[in-house]
């Protein structure tokens, strides 16, 4: 989503101090304050006007004295899960130890928080964006992102940022637009990026 916005022409804010790697190879476009919000929720005063990644659980520390467009990357859990689980043991780091069910149990719940926050949050306005649509027509959702930011964006410069081979955890459920929208139902979908 980042290299999608930096290409739409976005100002983005991020330092480069988390290189790209294997589980990333085109960068995080991350910004160190952003993860520090808890206890210096004023610096996000610098992100005026530009994008910048926020995981969910530091959305509740943002200022209410702004006015904030969040971009929120929903992806079915259980791939979210396989994911970290992949990137935690190509980095040789520990998780936080539960099967995979329970974890998908605590990220629910951890959403449906999130989603009650910004329904409730007047200085916010909030774009749901599937890892699976961005995937199946980027032009559309590139499309859909502009007009949600308000801001003119090169469409087609956003949408050639999306790189299916980057897609490394396939659930057999979630091949194919058509399967995906019948397992909307069915499975909760998390956020990758927040901006």
């Amino acid at each position: 989503m980042m290299q999608m916005l930096a290409a739409g022409g976005m100002p983005i804010l991020f330092d480069n101090l988390r290189s790209a790697d294997t589980n990333n190879p085109r960068g995080y476009f991350e910004w160190e304050p952003a993860k520090r919000l808890l206890e210096q929720p004023a610096s996000i005063a610098q992100a005026e006007g530009k994008a910048v990644k926020v995981i969910s659980s530091l959305l509740f520390a943002l200022p209410p004295q702004y006015s904030y467009r969040i971009i929120f990357m929903r992806r079915p859990l259980a791939e979210v899960v396989r994911s970290q689980a992949a990137m935690i043991q190509k980095l040789g780091t520990k998780g936080a130890g539960l099967e995979d069910e329970a974890m998908i149990r605590v990220l629910a719940a951890h959403l449906k928080q999130v989603e009650m926050w910004l329904s409730g949050r007047k200085s916010v306005s909030f774009c749901f964006v599937e890892y699976h649509g961005v995937l199946a027509d980027p032009a559309a959702e590139s499309r859909r992102i502009a007009e949600f930011l308000d801001t003119p964006l090169d469409i087609d410069s956003m949408a050639r940022q999306v790189d299916s081979s980057l897609y490394y955890v396939r659930l057999p459920a979630c091949a194919g637009k058509n399967s995906y929208l019948r397992s909307q139902k069915r499975r909760p979908r998390a956020q990758r990026q927040i901006w």
